[in-house]
């Protein structure tokens, strides 16, 4: 074999060598990330519930509710309604000071949480179909800017319910 050739053959070995290796990398790059540094798995909002409850309402038009979404993922969303086929209407409010205001959204953060309390954020109930009555459950729609909607079973607590201590 010439010297020539020889050398040729370990310029291709080495370049096919080198290609190997760039393309490895390159799949394992795109595995483990997902383009926004976060490693999340997707870059979009991953939005899940807990917490969810309706304090059993005194009057038999309106009840407030209570929830937290938990956004896991490394895009941030927005929850632009609510929707129940329990009231008329479902709308969402936040407090100021004293008082109440209704909105048109909320935003949920990237790897954050978007908090609905007493005395705080809440969605309120108004026309109600029937009075939700402790031990049953509320079903509502939560509709988002870029994710899809999930449907959430709401249960009703007492009047007197208090979240920290579960009674």
């Amino acid at each position: 074999m010439s010297t020539a050739r020889s050398g040729r053959a370990g310029r291709a070995r080495l370049l096919a060598a080198s290609s190997a290796v760039v393309t490895g990398t390159l799949l394992l790059a795109g595995c483990g990330s997902d383009g926004d540094g976060n490693g999340n798995g997707n870059g979009r909002a991953e939005l899940s519930v807990r917490a969810a409850y309706i304090p059993q309402p005194v009057s038999a038009t309106m009840a407030a509710g209570f929830l937290t979404i938990v956004n896991k993922g490394g895009a941030q969303d927005e929850l632009t309604s609510v929707t129940s086929t329990a009231a008329g209407s479902v709308t969402l409010h936040k407090t100021v000071g004293s008082s109440m205001e209704e909105v048109t959204a909320f935003d949920i953060p990237a790897h954050g949480q978007l908090v609905f309390k007493s005395g705080g954020n809440h969605l309120m109930f108004e026309n109600l179909k029937s009075k939700p009555v402790q031990g049953g459950t509320v079903t509502v729609e939560l509709h988002f800017a870029a994710s899809d909607p999930l449907e959430v079973e709401i249960p009703v607590k007492s009047a007197t319910y208090d979240p920290t201590t579960g009674h």
